[in-house]
């Protein structure tokens, strides 16, 4: 099994926890953007948060989407995932630079800036649930950490990483999400604390060769961790030529006979997977007779 996704309670079920590596779903968001190192940790962060997410959706056709906007040069990072382990995202300056930080390290954090993060949840209701808030550092795992206790009510610890070789492709990516139910008692608050306050970076536990398993156990192995769930991740846009095609049958026929019009054809491109679609006059010629 290459990218994959485990699922996990400790403690009597007082503790949800998930953990995932993604590093081919990050590599192939990376080549299908063209993305640069620090815009590919940042994109990569996101759609990792997403991943794990989405596997918190109840019904089949849920959808999660995370929206990121700030004021740095990447100015935003859209990510939509289902509870499949499906992801797909997209960078708005995909080619946006950032130096290092402080610690020599990619500076997702500044490549966003300040701004806004917005979880957008489609569960299938009249209007989707919307949650916003403000970015705490930019730095992904910390906002969604934010997200959880401002927005659900939820206390978590939300770790999140991507690791780049010297010639820009994903060595690593991976992250996980721990998360107390409103029950859990004092004594496993504190003694889950002491754990993260000591545990490796997600990056370095998986250079390390450790399996999200064996990450979950690195934390949660003395408070009863029971692994409830496996399923396979990776990146996969559901765009097609037909749903394009309804996409121009949509602008109607005074707009698609402008196009027609230009004789120079039409082509549209899917910003998630950045994948283009051609059509001819003709072609526009017989959706526009569809339409009649």
């Amino acid at each position: 099994m290459t990218d994959y996704m485990v699922r996990a309670t400790a403690a009597d079920a007082q503790i949800r926890a998930f953990a995932v590596t993604s590093r081919e779903t990050v590599e192939y968001a990376r080549q299908a953007h063209n993305l640069s190192p620090v815009v590919t940790a940042a994109l990569g962060r996101l759609m990792t948060g997403g991943l794990m997410m989405g596997s918190m959706l109840k019904g089949e056709k849920d959808l999660l989407t995370l929206q990121v906007n700030g004021t740095g040069p990447v100015h935003g990072l859209t990510v939509t995932a289902d509870a499949a382990g499906h992801v797909k995202g997209y960078a708005d300056c995909p080619q946006a630079m950032m130096p290092p930080n402080s610690a020599g390290k990619l500076d997702v954090g500044g490549v966003i800036g300040t701004g806004e993060l917005t979880v957008i949840k489609d569960m299938g209701l009249k209007e989707p649930y919307a949650s916003t808030i403000e970015l705490t550092t930019g730095e992904i795992g910390d906002d969604l950490t934010y997200y959880f206790a401002a927005s659900e009510q939820i206390p978590s610890s939300v770790a999140l990483g991507v690791l780049m070789e010297r010639n820009n492709t994903v060595r690593q990516a991976g992250g996980f999400i721990i998360q107390l139910m409103p029950y859990t008692g004092e004594d496993v608050i504190g003694r889950l604390e002491e754990k993260l306050t000591h545990m490796s970076h997600v990056t370095t536990l998986l250079e390390e060769g450790n399996t999200p398993e064996q990450i979950l156990e690195s934390v949660l192995g003395d408070m009863g961790l029971e692994i409830t769930d496996t399923m396979p991740v990776c990146f996969r846009c559901d765009c097609s030529r037909e749903r394009v095609e309804k996409v121009l049958l949509s602008l109607g026929r005074e707009e698609l006979q402008s196009l027609i019009d230009e004789g120079r054809g039409a082509q549209l491109n899917c910003h998630f997977c950045n994948t283009d679609y051609s059509f001819t006059t003709e072609e526009l010629e017989k959706l526009a007779r569809s339409l009649s």
